[in-house]
Formats: C-alpha cells, sequence, structure tokens
C-alpha cells in the first residue's frame, strides 16, 4: 500500500451500505474521491453503524450490501494502493471516541440538528439514542482520523460544523493550550441533483435508480420508459426540453453539439422522444462498461476484496489508536 506523506493533506469520507450503488452516488460523491485520491491522504469507510441508527432492525443483507459497495467502489476507480478502505464496525476505536467526546458534547447540540428535530416533530416511532448521538459518531469518525478535509456538498456543510464545535470544546477543556483534535473543513463539491427515472432525486428509497452495474440492456429499457415532456402528447407535437426528465441527464452525459440538435429537433417536433433518449443510453452504457469489467474481476474474487477491507482496516486502526492515546492522556487516562 501507498504510504503517504504526513504532510498531505488528509481526507475522511463514507457512505451508509446500502448495497450496489447507482449513478447518483457515483456523480456524487465516488467520482470525486477517485480525483481526490492522487493528491490527499484518503480514508474512505463503511458507515454500517450509521446505517443501524436509523434501520437498526434490517440485518438480513447488512453482509451482502457492504461488500457489494466496496466492489462499486473499486469498480469505480478507488485505488486501495492509494486510498484506505475500512469498514466503521470493525473500528472499536470509533465508539470509544464517542463515549469520551459525550462526556463534554452538550446534549442540545445534537438535539438541534435537522434531521433529529424532524424525526421527532414527525408522528413516527420514537427516536433512538443512536439516531440523536449520530451526530457526535460522525464527529469521532473524522476526529480520530486528524482529518483535514471532509468532503460534502452545500446542503451537509453544517455536519462538519458540528465537529468542529465538539472538537473546539474538547480542547478547550482539556487541550492545555494545546489543540490534540483539529478542526476538519469542509471540502465543497458539486453534487448536482441527478434525476431518477420519475424525475426525483435518484434514490433507493424511491426505486427510480439507474446502476452503476446495470446491462446494457436494462439500462436501456429503464431510460426508454422515462417520462418526458407532459405538453408533447403526440409525436407532431413541439416540446420544451426544460420540461423534460430527461434533459438533466443529457446535459451531463452528452456534448453540447448533439444537445443542440436535440433540442432544435425537440422544439420542432422533429424527432421523437425515442430518438432523443438513444444517445443518452449510449453514453451511460460507454461509463458503464469498464464498472462492470472491473467488478466482475472482484466478483470473481470475494477473498481478494475481503482482504483489501482487511489491509485498510488495520491502517485505519494503527492511526486511530494514536489519536485515542492522545485523548486518553489529555483527560487523565493514561493509567
Amino acid at each position: 500500500m501507498k504510504i503517504q506523506s504526513r504532510a498531505t493533506p488528509r481526507v475522511l469520507s463514507g457512505m451508509r451500505p446500502t448495497g450496489a450503488l447507482h449513478l447518483g452516488h457515483y456523480h456524487g460523491a465516488l467520482k470525486n474521491w477517485v480525483r481526490l485520491q492522487s493528491t490527499h491522504d484518503c480514508f474512505f469507510f463503511v458507515a454500517d453503524w450509521h446505517a443501524l441508527s436509523t434501520q437498526h432492525e434490517r440485518r438480513d443483507d447488512l453482509e451482502k450490501n457492504v461488500y457489494d459497495m466496496v466492489v462499486d467502489w473499486l469498480a469505480a476507480g478507488i485505488d486501495p494502493e492509494q486510498a484506505t478502505l475500512f469498514i466503521q464496525s470493525r473500528m472499536p476505536e470509533h465508539a470509544e471516541l464517542f463515549t469520551l467526546l459525550a462526556m463534554s458534547t452538550p446534549t442540545a447540540w445534537l438535539e438541534r440538528t435537522p434531521s433529529y428535530k424532524a424525526q421527532t416533530e414527525a408522528d413516527r416511532e420514537p427516536a433512538t439514542f443512536g439516531f440523536l448521538g449520530y451526530p457526535l459518531l460522525q464527529a469521532a469518525d473524522i476526529l480520530i482520523y486528524k482529518a483535514g478535509f471532509v468532503p460534502v456538498g452545500e446542503d451537509q456543510a453544517a455536519h462538519v460544523e458540528v465537529t468542529r464545535e465538539v472538537a473546539r470544546r474538547f480542547n478547550r477543556i482539556y487541550g492545555a493550550g494545546q489543540p490534540i483534535l483539529p478542526e476538519p473543513q469542509e471540502l465543497l463539491t458539486e453534487t448536482s441533483r441527478l434525476p431518477g427515472l420519475d424525475g426525483r432525486k435518484m434514490s433507493k428509497s424511491y426505486g427510480n435508480g439507474i446502476a452503476m452495474r446495470d446491462t446494457p440492456e436494462a439500462t436501456a429499457e429503464k431510460i426508454r420508459t422515462m417520462p418526458t415532456d407532459p405538453q408533447r402528447v403526440r409525436r407532431s407535437d413541439a416540446g420544451d426540453p426544460a420540461r423534460c426528465p430527461v434533459w438533466p441527464l443529457h446535459q451531463l452525459y452528452t456534448d453540447e453539439a448533439t444537445r443542440l440538435q436535440l433540442d432544435e429537433g425537440c422544439r420542432t417536433a422533429g424527432i421523437g422522444c425515442l430518438d432523443c433518449k438513444q444517445p443518452l443510453i449510449e453514453a451511460i452504457q460507454r461509463e458503464q462498461a469498464p464498472w462492470r469489467e472491473r467488478a466482475d474481476e472482484y466478483l470473481n474474487n470475494p477473498k481478494q476484496v475481503h482482504w483489501i477491507v482487511e489491509v485498510g482496516t488495520e491502517r485505519a486502526r494503527a492511526v486511530a489508536r494514536k489519536t485515542l492515546r492522545e485523548v486518553r492522556s489529555a483527560m487523565g487516562l493514561n493509567y
């Protein structure tokens, strides 16, 4: 495994294990991870404890979902020689730091997070302690590696601010003038809202996704059945790409010259909706082809995937234990 200089900025990011990933995951996060791994000391982890904070009863598919997701990371181009890949629940050090940080973190900081407030205001099952504490566990995930940057979209920047507040308070109480836990910064990323097959945000919960490893036939079928401009009822009706749920995907996948031709054809009824969808189908299929090829290599050798995670977990543990020793010493627990 490539050894990064400590002068190299460290990045920490994770994903909840939901199984095989879709195009929204790739363009919202994975594409950025692939770029960062060559310039930063990257730690990417499977956030399986975080998954249990909202789905604590759904455990039957958890292991499969974990490794299906890791395979998609590798298929997308994450290189275990450049980045450290590990599983959160294999790292009890995270739980220990979470416990130690809890001793100095006001409960009100956790109760004011938007997700917790929404949960308690809704008419649902009462929120669990794990759900209340997830922002603090997230802070422990970041701070235990002394990550300098956390890649997030603008809508998630508040989560990193909570981590900074936790670190700031810990340093003030226990640091004796020295920052034990450095305050991370958000690394804002372009996370465009990738539309799903029904025009809403692509999401597994909506069942409207195109999987990274969908077959060419499945991809073609899904896109062909996507709704288009609702005011274009007949083939001879002129349309407007701005009203079409397919058009945002064209803006991501097809070149400007193609879009200009499609725009004109739609507005003049010179082409039908299936004609418009064909270049998009071909562009997505080209992107998916190398992902499926790389994924097949790992799916045919699952021990290799487990070994990659094992090596990454041990490397992460070495870093985490060093931070814990410093934290325990600062809190007077080095006896």
